[in-house]
């Protein structure tokens, strides 16, 4: 039975919604996920891109699946009463990889400090920045859009992938994630009132939540992917832009 990472956020409600296959369903925020994976302890999940892109020599990708947004996407939340030009210091959160790499390329003279310390501003993601929409009336600023408004392109915040040598069953487990994906698309208020009783949102506010994800690994998002990636570098993120390797049928193996 292939060993699933499943990020522990309501992101992952719609690739989840009916996901018809026999796998080990294991839950943990995103950078939980990456250390069970390159531990071996997973044969596939969502991981931060970033760290995708640091251990690339060890892990192949899904090539149809991602998590990403054209935009806005909510979940991911620079809060603070400092306006964005004279932010020093931001908090950042634990659980991310990826959007701790995005305030440096955002903010590059910006200072990052652990979340319980003093900062100018505080770096929310998942479930905790869709809380602090709604019981926190300082300023939030979404990194999707400020991506967006830099680049023109996407914003890749998850790639999925596995390492190697990789279980048999993938490539039909992503087809599998795909059509559950498909189905949510074309069910939204079945989507919206499921993930409310699971996770306690308004059904309404999920469903345009919703709206704004991405899970197609397609040219832009790749395109997007890439950039980012670039741009890791340049801040010294990143040692060098890996070349993206896929899982295809000749790298599946039964174990």
């Amino acid at each position: 039975m292939i060993r699933l990472g499943r990020i522990s956020y309501v992101n992952m409600a719609p690739v989840f919604h009916r996901l018809d296959a026999q796998v080990e369903e294991i839950l943990g925020v995103p950078t939980e996920l990456n250390r069970r994976l390159l531990a071996r302890e997973l044969d596939v999940a969502p991981v931060s891109s970033i760290e995708y892109a640091r251990h690339a020599d060890e892990l192949l990708l899904l090539p149809r699946l991602c998590v990403s947004s054209e935009g806005a996407v909510d979940s991911i939340q620079l809060v603070s009463k400092v306006p964005l030009g004279r932010i020093r210091s931001v908090a950042v959160t634990p659980e991310s990889a990826t959007t701790v790499t995005l305030v440096k390329v955002l903010f590059p003279a910006v200072e990052r400090v652990p979340f319980d310390e003093p900062a100018d501003a505080r770096l929310l993601i998942g479930d905790a920045a869709l809380r602090s929409a709604f019981e926190d009336p300082t300023p939030h600023h979404d990194l999707g859009r400020l991506w967006l408004e830099r680049t023109g392109q996407p914003m890749v915040f998850a790639v999925w992938a596995a390492p190697e040598p990789v279980v048999d069953g993938l490539l039909e487990l992503q087809e599998q994630l795909v059509a559950s994906v498909r189905i949510a698309r074309a069910e939204p208020d079945v989507l919206a009132h499921e993930a409310s009783a699971r996770y306690g949102y308004p059904a309404g506010f999920l469903a345009r939540y919703f709206e704004k994800l991405r899970y197609s690994f397609g040219p832009r998002e790749r395109e997007g992917f890439l950039t980012f990636l670039r741009m890791a570098q340049e801040v010294g993120e990143l040692d060098s832009v890996p070349k993206l390797r896929f899982v295809d049928q000749q790298t599946e193996v039964k174990l």
